[in-house]
């Protein structure tokens, strides 16, 4: 039976803004499976960025349920929330948002320790991660001494060092040029695909579109239109 790595159920997000009440998110209903890449385009303000943040744990819905790998985000507490995020969830973000003073290698490591894993064991994952995205020769280079699009290749990697159900991944293209983004995009799906994860792209990139199984169009807050490519391939 396919699992859903992500569901919105019904979930809405209004801000206070004074008197006002803002309504960013409307009544949203997604379910995204196993081994399913999903990209998310729309203009902005149409609220892609708040869809992230709800589905990333980062941000609680004013009204419905989110679900993570099977757990409802609102039961839990807060170190549960930050067991799921550090677990359950991947993040690939518009710049690489790496630290400047760690190495390639020491900035994957990092990840895994946080989350309570052995040292040993998470040097030697991330080195084989290091090896699949083609950084051999950058394992102990800094970010400045990275082009933009080793940077964000060592961003996915740190992304997946967790083993994640889901990578959420924003705008990952937008400093990268047309080449280096198709491969940057290309690794996401194929990782996806590998290894029965599931991916969300938040994008304004039209020219990566192709890669993904599924497109979601947004506006107000709301899916207003999808195109399955999968289907259409078929």
């Amino acid at each position: 039976m396919m699992e859903h790595k992500l569901i919105l159920d019904k979930v809405s997000k209004t801000f206070v803004d004074g008197e006002k009440r803002v309504s960013v998110i409307e009544d949203m209903t997604l379910k995204v499976n196993e081994g399913e890449f999903v990209a998310v385009v729309g203009p902005s303000g149409s609220g892609k960025s708040t869809f992230l943040s709800l589905a990333g744990a980062l941000l609680a819905p004013t009204s419905g349920r989110t679900f993570v790998g099977g757990h409802e985000l609102s039961q839990l507490s807060e170190s549960g929330l930050n067991r799921i995020r550090l677990e359950k969830l991947g993040f690939v973000f518009q710049s690489s948002n790496l630290i400047p003073y760690l190495t390639v290698i020491d900035q994957l490591i990092l990840v895994s320790e946080l989350s309570g894993k052995e040292r040993e064991d998470a040097k030697s994952k991330a080195k084989k991660m290091i090896k699949r995205l083609g950084l051999s020769h950058r394992i102990n280079h800094y970010p400045e001494q990275l082009s933009g699009g080793e940077r964000q290749r060592v961003a996915i990697a740190r992304a997946w060092m967790n083993d994640p159900e889901l990578i959420l991944a924003d705008e990952p293209t937008a400093s990268l040029d047309s080449e280096r983004g198709k491969e940057v995009v290309q690794m996401l799906a194929d990782e996806v695909k590998l290894r029965g994860k599931a991916a969300v792209m938040v994008t304004h990139d039209q020219r990566m579109l192709d890669l993904c199984d599924r497109i979601l169009y947004m506006e107000d807050g709301r899916f207003v239109k999808e195109k399955n490519q999968m289907n259409e391939a078929h």
